[in-house]
């Protein structure tokens, strides 16, 4: 996978994602793992990899301080269309690259985003930095199960789902960070393969 890859891959899946993943068992696992999440007002929210908005819609957002970034520019527009009359910040931004300062956000969601990015080491190195001190990262993905290794239907699957623009092979504790600490590692769909986990950083 790689950047332009992707941003076609994306362009092409804008208009039928949320048929996709903003529905049925998708829909039920995003409110599962917002349901406990208790943002305030006075808090900054970072949401990398924003896709069409779907996550957005599940939070009370018009009361929240919210920045959302995306790489592909059809995927940000739907976002927008959705939320044209609110107070979030849309960015098209490259996940991997961050242009934001240093401890900038209270809460980082990350949804679908480090099976998504060609460097999710780097993707995860980036979401700490900008993560305040006491902040928590909030991530919902699909990784390899704790350790399992990769099934061989999933070995022989996994170059050419990647042409889908996901990685169903990534390993969450080989691209982790040394600098975070694992608060909550749920399983949340599909026996384990999706996880709910919530982070904070290690000084």
């Amino acid at each position: 996978m790689n950047n332009s890859w992707n941003r076609f891959i994306y362009r092409m899946g804008s208009p039928i994602y949320d048929k996709f993943f903003n529905s049925g068992v998708f829909l039920n696992a995003r409110k599962q793992i917002f349901q406990s999440i208790a943002f305030n007002n006075q808090q900054k929210i970072l949401f990398v990899g924003v896709g069409t908005g779907a996550d957005l819609e599940l939070i009370n957002h018009n009361d929240l301080k919210i920045t959302a970034i995306d790489y592909s520019p059809d995927m940000l527009g739907k976002a927008r269309a959705k939320f044209e009359h609110s107070t979030i910040t849309f960015l098209e931004m490259d996940a991997q690259n961050m242009e934001f300062e240093n401890e900038s956000f209270d809460y980082v969601v990350a949804s679908l985003i480090l099976s998504v990015v060609p460097d999710a080491t780097k993707c995860f190195q980036e979401m700490t930095r900008v993560l305040k001190q006491d902040g928590r990262i909030i991530v919902f993905d699909k990784f390899v199960p704790k350790n399992e290794k990769l099934s061989l239907p999933k070995i022989l699957l996994r170059p050419i789902i990647s042409l889908l623009g996901t990685d169903i092979g990534r390993s969450f504790e080989e691209i982790s960070p040394e600098n975070i600490v694992v608060e909550e590692d749920t399983p949340i769909m599909l026996n384990g393969m999706y996880r709910k986990i919530i982070i904070s950083k290690i000084y």
